[in-house]
């Protein structure tokens, strides 16, 4: 890197330099052009005819690393598995654009044992693994400001954090556009009772069964959403297009927003009582657990549709189970449970009406990507002091799922 403290960028090659130039290369950019930097002490001068290349290289350069002239240093830290999955070519180029960063996956306990290797470090990026961190472990990271969490929830790990005054950064939002088309495909099949002519057919084995069931169909049915959180938000808006009625029960949110959302406002029992399906968005807190009662799916109506893309605790599941044994009528898409697994002989594996999935509707294959871009591009805002969007706090935090 640049030792004269008068250049205006330095740029340092990994391995050998392209086209045979030296390891180290270190320029001024003056107005008039490019010229070897004289308080760099290199031992390295190239030849003027070669510099035309050197600036080719510098403008457009493959495996090359800017660094400014005062720069932040970052690290990986987490599980090294998720943190190569989600940390991509792309996000981790944005990243060594603005400050050091190696493809290093930092432990804790490699925290503790080589702690001056961290004194400078200010920023931390992580996803799905990021460790809770104890004392001795934040100790060696005195400089840290903030950390970009590209996954969902950080409650598991955030408390000691916010304690020293790091900013908790998340991808919560990001997360949440796969579930929210993953709700709009299933609410789509549902008014089309997709998954009830399915079964009918498969049990048949019969062209007798060459039959349409009864169903709402999308034109002028109606969707219940509960909660308008940021993913049920995002459902509202997707399913806006579509010729249908929503309805939604949130009793923080305000009723002006709502209209805005093309959303109805109703009452737990009424969202149950009056919607061809109902999808779930709650959170699971300790005031959301078991919300969903038995009781209130027994009183959806004639063909009707539950979707929990949320937390299986916020349901009452026994309860749920009872009902689906009763009613035949009724469908359960279930891409999360309690406990999750559901546990071994567990009627959610067999039951005709129910739809299971392993927790698939959030971030699955390159859909991890955008929580990475989506913290890659928070960070370049914090950096450069423009608004930020996915800092969490502990009151924040009390509230997501």
């Amino acid at each position: 890197m640049c030792r004269g403290g008068k250049q205006d960028a330095c740029w340092a090659a990994s391995g050998n330099a392209q086209a045979g130039l030296c390891r180290g290369i270190c320029v001024r950019l003056p107005q008039g052009g490019l010229s070897p930097c004289p308080d760099a002490g290199l031992s390295c001068r190239l030849p003027l005819n070669l510099w035309p290349r050197l600036r080719n290289q510098i403008e457009n350069p493959p495996g090359l690393i800017r660094f400014s002239a005062v720069t932040k240093q970052g690290i990986f830290l987490g599980d090294p598995f998720h943190i190569d999955r989600v940390w991509g070519p792309d996000e981790r180029g944005r990243l060594r654009a603005r400050l050091e960063i190696s493809d290093q996956v930092w432990t804790p306990e490699q925290l503790e044992a080589r702690p001056a290797s961290l004194r400078d470090v200010e920023v931390v990026f992580s996803t799905w693994g990021m460790p809770h961190l104890l004392p001795a472990q934040l100790e060696a990271l005195p400089s840290l400001k903030a950390v970009f969490y590209a996954a969902g929830s950080v409650r598991a790990f955030a408390e000691p954090l916010w304690e020293r005054g790091i900013t908790v950064f998340s991808a919560w939002t990001a997360n949440g556009v796969p579930v929210a088309e993953f709700t709009l495909a299933h609410t789509l099949l549902a008014l089309k009772q997709a998954w009830t002519h399915v079964r009918t057919l498969r049990e048949a084995r019969s062209p007798k069964a060459w039959a349409h069931l009864p169903m709402p169909g999308v034109y002028g049915a109606t969707v219940g959403i509960l909660s308008l959180g940021v993913i049920g938000q995002h459902v509202a808006g997707l399913l806006r297009p579509f010729d249908l009625r929503l309805r939604a029960c949130d009793p923080f949110f305000d009723p002006a927003k709502a209209r805005a959302l093309g959303v109805e406002l109703c009452s737990l029992e009424a969202l149950f009582q009056e919607c061809d399906v109902v999808t779930i968005h709650t959170p699971w807190l300790k005031e959301t657990e078991g919300l969903v009662t038995g009781a209130l799916i027994r009183s959806m109506k004639p063909g009707a549709t539950l979707i929990n893309t949320s937390r299986g605790a916020v349901v009452a599941e026994q309860e749920m189970i009872a009902v689906l044994r009763e009613r035949p009528d009724l469908t359960a898409v279930l891409d999360v449970t309690h406990p999750e697994p559901p546990a071994e002989g567990s009627p959610l594996y067999t039951l005709p009406n129910v739809l299971l999935s392993p927790h698939i509707a959030g971030s699955c294959g390159m859909e991890v990507r955008r929580m990475a871009a989506w913290m890659a591009g928070e960070f370049e805002n914090w950096l450069d002091g423009r608004p930020l969007h996915y800092a969490v706090t502990r009151e924040m935090a009390a509230r997501m799922a």
